[in-house]
């Protein structure tokens, strides 16, 4: 945290000791108990930049605090040695919108889309015994979400399936000092896991559906993009459908617009939403006759329920 723009400033070297994946989905939690509705939440804006970017726009208001995400999607950034994610966050205080604390973006994202999925693994994953995990991805998102499962459940093994072998390793050394059994694998293996979780930037399907066991749980992450998607029509058809708004993701899941429009499913497809997870009104766990499958494209209030939590934290931790 730094003051120097006036404002307290957050770097991802802000969150150690003081919001870890856990902390932040009881936040997320907490929000949705209180009563917050994702599917009145409003869509992000887009915009294209030349060059294949894209720029986001992320407003939410809750409870007392108010915030605004502006956030850069670059392709073409990690070719250069830089985040394909870029950009800041402003937390506002809510009745008088005054600037409160200004957050690396990238850093928040990072936090943030762990923690949801690790909301939806307490309710759909099983806890009473190791599982075993197959990880797409290598990059940040794979890293946070690997720490975000550890943070809620025991793990006997991570297979990583990545795109750059060595990156596959890197990653796999890293789950291997946190105490868990760790190695490259391939994605044909999804047949043997527990739980899968996709975070890449693929844009067409990484696993063949039918090969995931009745029992597992699959998060995909990677994408909200209507025509981008990293799970297939056979998984989805097969597969009981969360998501964090019904809304959100009949504007930008690719993984269930494209069997939509293949007519492979429908809208009521949807088996229910993170809300109904919290509140109860959906049991999760499976039953073990079919996988589940929670799907997430990243929404405003979330980024707003994590940067409050991280305020909040900072400012108890400086009071100590």
């Amino acid at each position: 945290m730094s003051p120097s723009a006036g404002i307290p400033q957050f770097s991802a070297a802000g969150t150690a000791g003081l919001l870890g994946p856990a902390a932040a989905a009881d936040a997320l939690a907490g929000v949705l108990r209180a009563g917050l509705d994702p599917e009145t939440c409003p869509p992000r804006s887009s915009l294209p930049v030349a060059g294949g970017g894209e720029l986001l726009l992320m407003p939410a208001a809750a409870g007392a605090y108010a915030g605004v995400k502006i956030a850069g999607v670059a392709p073409r950034n990690p070719a250069l040695g830089l985040p394909r994610i870029t950009g800041s966050y402003l937390l506002l205080d809510g009745p008088t919108l005054r600037p409160l604390a200004l957050f690396d973006g990238a850093a928040l994202t990072a936090l943030r889309t762990p923690a949801v999925s690790a909301l939806a693994l307490r309710h759909l994953a099983p806890a009473g015994r190791p599982l075993r995990l197959l990880l797409f991805g290598s990059g940040p998102q794979a890293y946070g979400h690997l720490e975000a499962v550890l943070a809620i459940r025991r793990l006997a093994e991570v297979v990583v399936v990545a795109r750059d072998p060595a990156g596959g390793e890197r990653l796999a050394a890293h789950a291997r000092e946190l105490g868990v059994p760790a190695r490259p694998g391939a994605a044909a293996e999804v047949a043997d896991a527990d739980l899968v979780i996709c975070c890449t930037t693929a844009r067409e399907p990484l696993f063949d559906g039918r090969l995931i066991g009745p029992g597992a749980t699959v998060v995909a992450v990677g994408s909200h993009e209507p025509d981008a998607r990293e799970v297939d029509t056979a998984l989805v058809r097969r597969a009981a459908v969360y998501v964090e708004s019904r809304a959100a993701a009949l504007r930008e899941a690719g993984d269930l617009l494209v069997p939509e429009a293949e007519g492979a499913i429908g809208p009521g497809h949807i088996s229910g939403t993170l809300a109904d997870l919290v509140a109860g009104r959906m049991p999760g766990g499976g039953t073990g006759s079919s996988p589940q499958l929670f799907k997430s494209v990243g929404m405003a209030w979330e980024d707003l329920a994590v940067a409050v939590a991280w305020f909040e934290a900072a400012g108890r931790n400086s009071a100590t």
